[in-house]
């Protein structure tokens, strides 16, 4: 997962970040609301940590602005604050979920992945595309230059995870976790396998392929 932490605490900030980049994830640090702020809408994260008491912009207005720009990105709100009042305020701000410091690193990264887990907003959406193919939700089909591609459960699952993030590499562990509900598990092929079948029906009597392969990466469909 890519990961935002806005933490200007220097210890707790680099503490976060080293356990979740031991955990394979790839983490930006800022310091200050105004940098989070900038970091939030240039780029495209899975999970944003967010502190409250932050220098220049403080946490709930920042993650106010993100919300009225229609930033979703699940937040997970840290504060030394922990009364039932603060709380109440910070979800209503727009923060996904809470947690109080001093806290666990455990229970936070735990936190972190279920919010990765949690559908986004992006699931209002009825129909994906990436060029010619078009993917239909609400009638779970797919067509690609219109013909009609018949997908399994699975592959119909794996191709719609990997059309929401348009661009963006999903990690072997990503997909695992999204599409099988499984943690990492080195002895699966499972991941290479339905890839492989993806192609074969989506890619292979087309005339470009829209699956890339990032070397030592991961996996994406071509923007």
């Amino acid at each position: 997962m890519k990961l935002l932490i806005v933490e200007d605490d220097t210890t707790t900030g680099n503490y976060i970040a080293r356990g979740l980049r031991e955990e394979g994830h790839a983490v930006d640090l800022m310091r200050t609301g105004k940098e989070g702020l900038i970091a939030a809408t240039s780029n495209s994260y899975d999970v944003l940590v967010l502190d409250r008491m932050l220098p220049e912009i403080d946490g709930l207005t920042m993650l106010k602005t993100l919300r009225g720009a229609g930033n979703t990105t699940p937040v997970l709100l840290l504060t030394a604050l922990g009364d039932v009042e603060d709380r109440i305020e910070g979800l209503h701000a727009g923060a996904d979920d809470y947690l109080a410091k001093p806290f666990a690193f455990g229970e936070l990264s735990a936190r972190v992945t279920a919010l990765a887990r949690r559908p986004q907003a992006l699931e209002a959406e009825t129909v994906l595309r990436a060029g010619n193919l078009e993917m239909n939700l609400l009638s779970r089909s797919v067509t690609r230059g219109g013909v009609q591609i018949d997908l399994l459960p699975r592959e119909f699952a794996l191709l719609e995870h990997l059309l929401r993030r348009k661009g963006r590499v999903q990690t072997r562990t990503m997909l695992l976790e999204s599409v099988w509900d499984i943690g990492f598990d080195p002895g699966t092929n499972v991941v290479e396998t339905h890839i492989s079948r993806l192609r074969a029906k989506v890619d292979k009597p087309f005339d470009r392929e829209l699956i890339e392969t990032v070397r030592g990466a991961g996996y994406r469909i071509a923007t």
